[in-house]
């Protein structure tokens, strides 16, 4: 299982300077972020290694695990992350290149509980980021500004080299983890779309594990994802996929995205089952065996989960969209599940409260595994007439700024409530309508549910007029 090397901190040192400035805009609500080379620079990511590695010994942590997606760019920037941590005296163990929802895993098999994952998630290719946990804590919000104003002051350690580098394969170790309690009643066949994201390496091992029949599309890793982009979110993202269902034998498909933390689910007759709607499976198989127990979901979510919850003998909670802000949500509540409609889903039950695309294909089609027709089962769940989300392209960085006027000025004529946790939902009698600022792109996030296609049409109508003042383009 170990593979241990001992490196001179030489050996990874950079040959250039600090860099000059830090570009405020990277620092997002739930993670570092940006254009590689434009302002995500391999000098900056190695001074925020040295930042991190700082702060990781403060909590009084010894180590950080790091892992990189199969972005073109990662290998580099990892090279340059785990330099400046060993350069701040704090020990790294390198994964190499895994999902994100392993590093986490390798926090909990190592007992460092702090890790770095380097991901672009599901950006377009020339983006890369870091998501970080420090302490088992998600680092978000103040976390990740502080990070900043720790690099602006020069407020951190440097050139130590005695520093620990360690090689460790966590694969083996993750996929004995899954298939030792999560099992399938029957053999099943599915299909899995990997988008050429770092899925592609532990999906068709785990599920073929677990004795599925798997057919994969696009499981070999490629940075410059040349089929489709890695988004299962997207409805067009998932055409391939329902092409693939029509082979005879395939009972259901699961779709990842870029860094294997989130998971899309279409039946076998071409229907998306979103993540609210995957959230309702997960929720009456939780529930069942832990009676009374509490449920995140983000504000995108359909408010028929509320009602499913509460219906299960749940206590549901309603959360801000974000991984970080979740997993913070549930240390918070001890729920033993929560999910958000972009397909995050957090299980903390038989699981350790982080979001795994993967594992949660691994639940899914161990309840799915429990019936004949799992496409039955999928399509009776309770569903309303309503939108995917849709984005609104704004100005670089004014999503904030234009949601806050929103805020201000716009008016709902014949709205129950409006909740503000995150944006704006309108809540009507038959239905409800969410604008929201994104936090990673600049763009306005959408999305509507209603009874009718008529009431559909009133709710986007009223959230027109209040953009309209505000935005130029806008595309329902």
């Amino acid at each position: 299982m170990w593979d241990v090397e001992y490196m001179k901190l030489s050996i990874l040192a950079s040959k250039t300077g600090k860099p000059k400035t830090y570009p405020a805009e990277i620092f997002k609500a739930y993670d570092i972020r940006g254009v590689v080379e434009t302002h995500l620079t391999p000098d900056i990511v190695e001074e925020i290694g040295k930042v991190l590695g700082t702060l990781t010994l403060e909590a009084k942590v010894k180590a950080l695990v790091v892992g990189y997606d199969g972005r073109l760019s990662s290998p580099g920037l990892a090279k340059r992350l785990i330099a400046g941590i060993l350069k701040s005296g704090c020990e790294v163990y390198d994964i190499g290149v895994v999902t994100t929802p392993m590093v986490y895993f390798a926090n909990y098999e190592l007992k460092t509980y702090s890790g770095v994952m380097i991901t672009g998630s599901h950006n377009p290719p020339e983006y890369n980021g870091l998501k970080m946990v420090i302490g088992g804590e998600t680092l978000s919000g103040d976390k990740i500004k502080n990070i900043h104003q720790r690099l602006e002051k020069g407020e951190f350690k440097d050139g130590i080299t005695t520093a620990k580098y360690t090689m460790y394969d966590v694969e083996s170790a993750y996929i004995e983890k899954i298939t030792t309690s999560v099992k399938l009643k029957r053999k099943m066949s599915i299909i899995i779309d990997c988008g050429n994201g770092v899925a592609g390496n532990i999906a068709p091992k785990l599920y073929r594990r677990m004795g599925a029949k798997v057919l994969g599309l696009y499981c070999d890793v490629d940075g410059n994802f040349p089929n489709h982009h890695p988004d299962p979110s997207q409805p067009e993202n998932l055409q391939d996929l329902m092409a693939a269902l029509e082979n005879p034998g395939a009972e259901v498909g699961l779709a990842f995205d870029g860094d294997g933390d989130r998971l899309g689910v279409v039946a076998k007759n071409g229907n998306i089952i979103y993540p609210d709607r995957q959230m309702m499976l997960f929720v009456a198989d939780i529930l069942e065996k832990n009676p009374k127990s509490k449920i995140i979901y983000d504000v995108k979510s359909s408010r028929l989960l509320d009602k499913w919850i509460k219906d299960h003998g749940g206590t549901p909670i309603m959360c801000r969209t974000g991984h970080s802000f979740i997993k913070a949500k549930i240390r918070e509540t001890k729920a033993v599940l929560a999910g958000e409609m972009s397909g995050h889903i957090f299980f903390n039950d038989r699981w350790f409260g982080v979001d795994d695309g993967v594992y949660a294909g691994a639940r899914l089609l161990e309840i799915l595994s429990q019936v004949e027709d799992p496409s039955a089962l999928l399509n009776a769940l309770p569903n309303a007439i309503s939108t995917p989300e849709i984005n609104i392209q704004v100005g670089e960085g004014k999503q904030h700024k234009i949601m806050e006027k929103l805020q201000k000025a716009a008016k709902f004529p014949g709205c129950e409530s409006i909740i503000t946790v995150d944006g704006l939902r309108v809540e009507y009698a038959d239905g409800f309508g969410l604008v929201r600022a994104s936090n990673t792109t600049s763009v306005l996030v959408l999305r509507f549910e209603a009874e009718t296609e008529t009431g559909l049409k009133r709710i986007q109508e009223q959230f027109r007029k209040n953009l309209a003042k505000f935005v130029t383009k806008i595309n329902f």
